[in-house]
């Protein structure tokens, strides 16, 4: 059962995480923020992957050339002098779309992560979504495809854990990792951590193999989604305009397909919280 802290009813912490690179975590992410605020819906990205997709995506700009970034904000952390420290709202960036912002990735994330474990820092990402929860109804958190200090922090900050799917061998074997990891850091640290869903990205509805490993996976009890969102080289001509789908190209089949998974995912949401209020 998720219990949610005073307030935070109408606020939604959601981390898209697979250990397997190149199944469009970044893009999901990007794409479900984008139809959130699409609706009015006063939308957070926190990019946690030192590559910047997220970043360079929604801001245009590569990660590099930034100041202010979530590598600016974990070095706080680090920081002794209580008096420089600013409030995580400073290190949001306006996207040129309304009602989203990013907080946006940096190069050094990498290094900066080793120091941050060493100090043991893994809740300073929670403490920072929970002062931005008052500005932000719904934040994205993506993260790098591996296990490290920054997915596990999103992990024990976030609500909801979505997992990418793209119907390989390698990524299945990549999924079993990913759900034991959740197992433990929601036994360990964070037990209103739920898996939401494993969302089946770049499905090929013609092809045998990816109708048979989806059949499998719902055959071993997986949650795998309803929702499957089509392989389309529209989603390259998104990354390349910088704009997300719901802006670019609102009634092609995968953007479509992408509200109609956000729109699942609100109301299984909405169902779980109603159901909370009433055991309560």
């Amino acid at each position: 059962m998720t219990h949610l802290l005073p307030g935070e009813v109408n606020v939604m912490r959601r981390v898209i995480f697979t250990q397997k690179g190149g199944v469009g975590k970044s893009s999901i992410t990007c794409n479900l923020a984008a139809i959130s605020a699409a609706r009015g819906v006063r939308t957070l990205v926190v990019d946690l992957d030192p590559q910047g997709n997220a970043s360079e995506y929604l801001l245009a700009r590569p990660v590099d050339g930034l100041s202010d970034t979530a590598e600016q904000l974990f070095e706080q952390a680090l920081s002794l002098n209580f008096l420089t420290k600013r409030d995580p709202s400073g290190f949001v960036h306006r996207s040129p779309f309304e009602h989203l912002a990013v907080l946006p990735a940096g190069p050094g994330l990498d290094l900066l992560g080793a120091r941050l474990e060493a100090r043991q820092k893994v809740y300073k990402l929670r403490d920072a979504l929970q002062i931005l929860s008052h500005d932000f109804e719904r934040i994205y958190v993506d993260t790098a495809p591996a296990i490290n200090f920054f997915t596990r922090s999103a992990l024990i900050a976030a609500e909801r854990c979505l997992i990418p799917f793209d119907c390989d061998s390698f990524a299945r074997q990549s999924l079993y990792g990913v759900l034991e990891t959740v197992g433990e850091l929601r036994e360990d640290h964070n037990p209103n951590l739920a898996v939401e869903g494993i969302v089946i990205n770049q499905y090929q509805a013609q092809a045998n193999l990816p109708r048979q490993l989806v059949e499998e996976l719902r055959g071993e009890g997986l949650p795998v989604l309803s929702t499957m969102l089509p392989s389309s080289v529209k989603m390259r001509e998104s990354h390349q305009a910088h704009t997300p789908l719901i802006h670019l190209a609102p009634k092609h089949k995968l953007t479509l397909a992408m509200v109609a998974l956000h729109d699942a995912l609100e109301r299984s949401r909405a169902e779980a919280v109603a159901r909370s209020a009433v055991a309560e």
